[in-house]
Formats: structure tokens, sequence, C-alpha cells
């Protein structure tokens, strides 16, 4: 019983695993990568592919980054371009066309995550109070922290008096 329970186990995992696998890895029809699989704004993305087969040219589009063009990378039968997010390219999932002669199309999707914007709220230091607006008469981690220390401090006095009564009772 134990080792069918551990097999099926490892089947959940397994499929897990192969669901998250990024949708920019394979394509049907031929091999289409994008690099980096999660990009942040700003950053250059390069796309090669098989799909082309012995073709040496293509035409690609994104839908965040516009037009660029396929042209032969180190290897034969493959082709690469490169574009640039945009510093304003908004965190979500951007889809990427690729057109090769005479009638080839292929589609894949990749990540696009935002950056921050401006410090990083991290504690009760400079980018927490840098933050806080002028007007605000109290900081929000104020009432955290009081409600902290309180449950700390009825946890502390709820310990003691059951440990007081103990010792009373087993007199």
């Amino acid at each position: 019983m134990r080792l069918a329970r551990t097999g099926s186990q490892l089947a959940l995992v397994l499929v897990a695993l192969a669901l998250s696998a990024p949708s920019a890895v394979a394509a049907p029809d031929g091999d289409v990568r994008v690099n980096p699989g999660k990009a942040t704004p700003g950053t250059t993305v390069t796309v090669s592919t098989t799909a082309c087969g012995k073709e040496t040219y293509g035409k690609g589009e994104s839908e965040a980054g516009g037009k660029f063009h396929l042209l032969p990378g180190d290897r034969k039968g493959v082709l690469v371009g490169e574009f640039t997010l945009p510093l304003d390219a908004v965190s979500g999932t951007d889809t990427v066309t690729l057109k090769c002669p005479p009638r080839i199309k292929q589609t894949v999707t990749y990540q696009i995550s935002g950056r921050p914007n401006g410090a990083v709220e991290a504690g009760f230091g400079w980018a927490a109070t840098a933050a806080a607006d002028s007007s605000d008469s109290g900081s929000p981690y104020a009432l955290g922290a009081a409600l902290l220390l309180g449950g700390a401090a009825a946890g502390v006095l709820f310990r003691m008096r059951r440990r007081a009564t103990a010792a009373r009772n087993s007199v």
C-alpha cells in the first residue's frame, strides 16, 4: 500500500513539472526558443528557431517589442533575431510571431516581469519612511508591531498563569 501511494505521488509531481515547463521551449512544427524566458523591461530578447527549415531569412514581431528580422545563426538551419523590450512594457505575457517563406508561421509566448518602482519597503528603515506620506499621522507598520507585541505578551501571561495553576494543583 505504501509503494502504491509513493508511486502516485511521484506521478503527480512529474505531471506538475511537465505542465510548468515554459511554452517557449518547443513548437509543433519546429523548435522556437526565447531567451530569456522571463524578461524585464529594457532587456534584449533573443529568438531562435529551426522552424524555417532551409530558409536563410524570416521576420518576427513581438507585441511588446515590435518587428525584427531572423537571420542565420551559428548553426546550420537556425535563424536568430533580437529585439529590445521597451522600458514601459507591462508585466504579463508577450506573444512573438515568426514568419518564414513560403507559408510557415509560428507563435510563441514568454513572460515579462516588471521592475519595482522606487524604493522597496523592507522594514522599519529609511525605505519605509521615505514612501510614507508626510500627512500620515502614524505608520501602518506601527499597528502591526503593536499587535505582534501584544500577542506575544498575552501568550507569555497565559503560559505563566497555567504554570502557576499547575504548581498549585500538584501540591
